[in-house]
């Protein structure tokens, strides 16, 4: 009797992997196992990326985890330096929608509307 192939248990998709190595010009041939470790290394590094955020949220006693943990967390791990870049980007675009949103707040503490009525 043949043996079956089994089906790896990853949270990222090999096929997806695949195809993204593929797209660059330099990559050859890829064995089969290759998008299966990559992503089981994507996988632990987004379980420690995001096991140190909830470490530090919890030090500030916060209840909910923000971009800022985040960034404290890539900034203070040497591990994750390669991700500063990101950070830079991420926080002038956050910064830049939570302004917007905190004016359109302001419109609508100063006109005096009374939004608790849909809460009751």
């Amino acid at each position: 009797m043949p043996a079956r192939k089994r089906k790896p248990n990853v949270r990222f998709s090999p096929g997806r992997i695949k195809k993204m190595m593929q797209k660059d010009a330099e990559v050859g041939r890829i064995a089969a196992v290759v998008p299966v470790l990559i992503s089981r290394a994507l996988e632990l590094l987004v379980r420690g990326l995001l096991v140190e955020t909830c470490l530090i949220a919890q030090a500030q006693l916060s209840s909910i985890v923000l971009l800022a943990h985040m960034k404290q967390c890539i900034e203070s791990e040497k591990r994750f330096h390669f991700l500063n870049e990101l950070t830079e980007t991420a926080t002038t675009i956050t910064a830049h929608r939570d302004a917007r949103t905190l004016s359109m707040w302001s419109l609508y503490r100063s006109t005096g509307m009374d939004l608790s009525y849909r809460y009751r």
